[in-house]
This record gives C-alpha cells, structure tokens and sequence, in this order.
C-alpha cells in the first residue's frame, strides 16, 4: 500500500512541477509512476483495488490542474509565472507600391542585396536589383514586394 501511495505522491508531483520545468519530461514520468501505482493496486488489491486507484488519481490529476490553472495564477508566484496581459503593436503598413514608384531614396545601410532605405524620412526594407548598392547611394524606388521596396541604381 506505501508503495503505491508512494507513486501516486511522485507522479502527482512531477505533473505539478512541470509548470516550473515545461518541456513533457516530468509529465510523462509522472504519468508513468501513477500508471504503475494503478498496475500495483490492481495486482495486489484486485479489480475494485485497481479501480479505486485510477479514480483516485483521476481525481488528484484534476484537483492538480484546478491548483495549478485556477488557484496558481492568483498567488504573487503565477503572476510571475503566467502571462496575465496581452501585448500591443502593430507591425508597419505595406508601402503602397504606387504612390513610391519611381522616387528617389537614400541607403541607409548597404544593400547587399536587402537593407534599409530612407524616402522622406522613413525606414523601409529594400531589395536593390542590381544586387549591391553603397551606404549613402541614391537609389530609385521600382515597387514592392512582400513588404519591403524594390530599388535600383538608376
């Protein structure tokens, strides 16, 4: 009987800490040691014995899960632990290809061949055609393309 008590106190346990320790490793071996406290009790206590078990640690399972999603979240710990708030942004507007067709910008950074241009003061990824343009070079903006411009030389 301490034998199974036993196994069901570390597989319930193990299930616990993986909150702490994710990854499915101490879950699984928590599984498994509740499983074979089941196979124990079913061996030594009979049908009535075994079943007993495996209600008994449904039952601590699903009392583990309240503790850990229900109540844990609520202590000064889970709020450390779970995220309790969404995070805002926005990613940038795509550049609308036809209004920038044909002006000139400025590489902020070398394009070999991506990088970043500068056109009235804003930061737009680039693609430069001709493969690679200087820091600083004067480049001609021919469209877009997944979120970022199309330039080249001239």
């Amino acid at each position: 009987m301490t034998t199974i008590l036993v196994l069901f106190l570390v597989g319930i346990i193990m299930i616990l800490l993986e909150v702490f320790l994710p990854g499915g490793v101490l879950g699984v071996l928590g599984a498994g040691a509740m499983i074979a406290g089941s196979v124990l009790a079913f061996r030594d206590y009979g049908f009535g014995g075994g079943m007993l078990a495996i209600v008994a640690g449904l039952f601590l399972f699903g009392g583990g899960l309240v503790l850990e999603f229900v109540i844990l979240p609520k202590t000064r710990l889970g709020s450390r632990l779970f995220l309790s708030s969404a995070v805002s942004g926005t990613s940038g507007a795509a550049p609308a290809s036809l209004e920038l067709v044909g002006r000139e910008c400025e590489a902020a950074t070398v394009l070999a061949p991506s990088g970043v241009v500068l056109l009235d003061g804003r930061r737009f990824e680039a693609f430069c055609r001709d493969g690679y343009a200087e820091q600083g070079s004067r480049l001609i903006v021919r469209g877009s393309e997944s979120f970022r411009l199309v330039v080249s030389k001239s």
